[in-house]
């Protein structure tokens, strides 16, 4: 319990969601009282009421994690925690929102003992409003957390289904692990906006949705300078409005290049930001603006060895991107993991290129409620990331190899598809990256070949629709047929290991550096010099615990020489051309 006696019981304390962002807001991370329910009988105790609790947990870790005071790596699950909150009349005069940045992985809500509400998934963000169950003075707030992650329709992503971690599977993580925080609230409000920025007729459409009737007036600056702004009459419900904007600033890689907008309803005022920029795919070509662009990403997990699945500042957010740029990188797969708003607030402001990812790993595809597990996290993923200029594209899944019953195993892909273009047909989907294919934007693979000739071969023909099948005679091969003209990106690659002693890699470790040097820039140099290959993605950004396949440690040291890597990737791609 060492962390407990050090000064920083308060983590966290920037505003966890920067696109739209209100002044009136308390942050509840810091120390609360905790207990593991062993008995999973808690419920039945009414612990919710009037228990005492025996341990003290720092949040936004999670009990796994050192830096929550607890560390326990066990399974789990079933946990509680207890905070006592003092509010006055100001406060609570109108609507009081309680909001988690995420609880994995159904997370049950009571304030001063009511129970003011449930959410299921582990990774998303969700607000409780506890308006009616709220007073002035001490409140009591208890959140009950359940999880089960060797349940086959609860989605971990690399949690270890096992005790210890292994091959790619990690330390799990159970209940808070991203920011609590308390908003207060006008009755009449703005309860979100929807953005579609429009290059061609340079303005900014709107989608917002209000409570209460009011003035809706919208306001967007770039770099305080005054870009346009409007005013509607709106009433409870759905409104949409556009912005034209005075002057064209484009959202752009590597620089970013964000607007901001105010919005004020009634007495709610909100500060947001939106990016100019268009994407679509077109023949084998990403085009952001129109113009080609290859997609140099890398593979991000978003472990940290002190906070598991949370960074333990902000800046240690913030710095994972930059080490991924300081290597030639223009992007990354967030993979197996729902990221938090505040990473890809910073990727928006860099020009850092994101597929947003969903963490399906661990549910069994074939169950009769693997949709019901599935579908309902994952669309407000959707929802909530929509805005960010940084997300160019979405995956539902990642690696969905089976020996299940396919026409279950179809149905659900198709219906993860459908499902994400209705939502937000303005982005490229993959259906699932590497494995089986169903329906996709996008033809991705993924291929640890270590022979750069053998990786050559695998895309030499893709024109004559004789790509290579790089699973070999995997079960299912004839599903990874390609489709003659469909764009390609090589979503994982590499992995190459270094002077590791007790991890694991793809391939051969290299004897040297140079070794090292010579067979990274040679497998990089068959994607770049690919003229139907639009992006790679390569593994990964950081060892994460015994993957030892990163570019830099777990603790974000760095392996290499970072200019000379920067060379390899930044080399100019032929389709760029």
């Amino acid at each position: 319990m060492k962390y407990l006696n050090e000064k920083m019981l308060m983590y966290r304390q920037e505003y966890p969601k920067p696109q739209f962002e209100r002044e009136n807001w308390l942050n509840l991370n810091g120390e609360w009282d905790f207990e593991i329910d062993y008995g999973e009988s808690g419920e039945q105790q009414k612990w919710y009421e009037n228990h005492k609790f025996s341990q003290k947990i720092i949040v936004p870790f999670c009990p796994e994690s050192k830096l929550s005071g607890i560390e326990n790596t066990d399974f789990m699950k079933s946990i509680w925690y207890k905070r006592t909150v003092f509010l006055n009349d100001e406060q609570i005069k109108e609507e009081t929102y309680l909001h988690f940045g995420a609880v994995d992985y159904f997370a049950t809500i009571y304030v001063n003992g009511i129970e003011c509400g449930t959410h299921k998934g582990g990774y998303v963000s969700f607000k409780v409003n506890i308006t009616k169950a709220v007073k002035v003075g001490e409140n009591s707030i208890v959140v009950h957390a359940q999880d089960d992650t060797r349940s086959p329709i609860i989605p971990s992503g690399k949690q270890s289904g096992n005790y210890y971690s292994k091959g790619c599977y990690y330390t799990r993580t159970t209940g808070i692990w991203q920011t609590v925080w308390l908003e207060f609230v006008p009755k009449t409000h703005l309860e979100k906006v929807k953005y579609y920025p429009d290059i061609y007729n340079q303005c900014l459409h709107v989608l917002a949705e209000v409570n209460g009737d009011a003035f809706l007036h919208a306001k967007a600056t770039f770099e305080r300078k005054e870009m346009g702004e409007v005013r509607v009459k709106c009433k409870s419900g759905e409104i949409a409005l556009t912005i034209p904007l005075k002057e064209k600033h484009l959202w752009e890689v590597g620089k970013g290049g964000l607007y901001d907008i105010e919005f004020c309803y009634g007495e709610d005022k909100v500060k947001s930001y939106f990016g100019l920029r268009s994407v679509r795919m077109d023949g084998y070509q990403f085009f952001l603006n129109d113009k080609s662009v290859f997609q140099r990403l890398v593979l991000d997990q978003g472990f940290y060895p002190d906070g598991i699945y949370t960074a333990p500042t902000d800046k240690d957010l913030e710095k994972d991107i930059d080490i991924s740029m300081s290597m030639g990188f223009n992007g990354a797969r967030l993979h197996e993991k729902i990221f938090e708003e505040r990473f890809l607030y910073y990727c928006d402001k860099k020009g850092y290129m994101v597929w947003g990812e969903y963490p399906n790993w661990g549910l069994q595809y074939s169950h009769d409620g693997a949709i019901g597990a599935f579908l309902p996290e994952w669309l407000e993923t959707v929802e909530r990331d929509f805005n960010h200029p940084c997300i160019i594209g979405w995956c539902p899944f990642n690696e969905v190899w089976t020996d299940e019953k396919w026409d279950k195993v179809k149905h659900l892909l198709q219906v993860a598809y459908a499902m994400t273009k209705l939502v937000d047909g303005t982005r490229p989907c993959i259906d699932t990256s590497g494995g089986i294919h169903r329906t996709s934007d996008v033809y991705d693979v993924h291929d640890y070949t270590q022979e750069p000739d053998v990786l050559k071969s695998h895309f030499e023909k893709i024109e004559q629709g004789e790509q290579n099948n790089p699973y070999g005679e995997a079960p299912y091969a004839w599903l990874y047929e390609y489709p003659v003209g469909k764009p390609i990106m090589v979503s994982e690659y590499g992995g190459i290991g270094w002077n590791s002693q007790t991890g694991w890699c793809y391939g051969t470790t290299p004897k040297t550096e140079e070794e090292f040097y010579t067979r990274l820039e040679s497998l990089t140099n068959v994607l770049l010099n690919n003229e139907c290959i639009f992006g790679f993605c390569y593994t990964q950004l950081v060892d994460v615990e015994q993957e030892q396949n990163g570019l830099y440690t777990y603790d974000r040291t760095p392996k290499f020489d970072n200019k000379r890597l920067y060379k390899i990737f930044s080399k100019k791609a032929k389709i760029e051309g």
